[in-house]
């Protein structure tokens, strides 16, 4: 029987593991977008949450991606006795993997990932920040091969397709839910 993982123990290993502000923001936004996918789709929010939370935690410690990330974070989980759909859908985000994306937290967390961090990218240089941020827009962004040069544009569109929904539906939601969290994610422009 795994065990759950609760949002005030993945909030807790994240900073035990992660130094980096930009890299936590980053977590603490994928786990906002898989928690708001999460209802709106009737699955376990919490858990939904504390999967993109923990996604990334093993990044800074271990970022080369075909010995390290995110494998030593799966083998923490595994530790822990965590759900076993937590533990393939953060193996399954990695394609050095080779794990193949089955059920809809495993999708969504591939839909949402270098999404969410294009997305905080833009909501940096705005004045507003993520406030009024529009599909156009990332749109226009995504066109420019020097912002955000390290986020995988491939991956960025393949998210809405990952998922059967439109591209610009898929990230106004994803929008949505950071401007729910705007304050607590550093979001609102200067």
């Amino acid at each position: 029987m795994s065990q759950r993982i609760s949002r005030e123990e993945a909030r807790s290993l994240l900073h035990e593991w992660v130094e980096s502000a930009s890299l936590r923001r980053h977590c603490e936004a994928v786990a906002t977008a898989m928690a708001a996918y999460a209802r709106e789709g009737g699955h376990d929010e919490e858990l939904w949450e504390v999967t993109g939370l923990l996604h990334d935690a093993d990044y800074e410690r271990y970022p080369d991606l075909e010995t390290g990330h995110p494998r030593h974070i799966i083998a923490e989980l595994e530790r822990r006795d965590a759900p076993p759909e937590m533990v393939t859908a953060i193996a399954a985000h990695a394609d050095a993997l080779g794990v193949p994306a089955t059920t809809p937290i495993d999708h969504t967390l591939r839909a949402v990932d270098e999404l969410s961090g294009f997305l905080v990218a833009c909501a940096m240089v705005r004045p507003g920040g993520i406030v009024g941020l529009t599909p156009k827009s990332v749109k226009k962004k995504l066109k420019q091969p020097s912002f955000a040069a390290a986020v995988n544009r491939d991956d960025v569109r393949g998210g809405a397709d990952e998922l059967s929904v439109d591209f610009d539906e898929h990230v106004a939601f994803v929008i949505a839910a950071l401007e729910a969290r705007a304050d607590e994610l550093g979001l609102t422009g200067t």
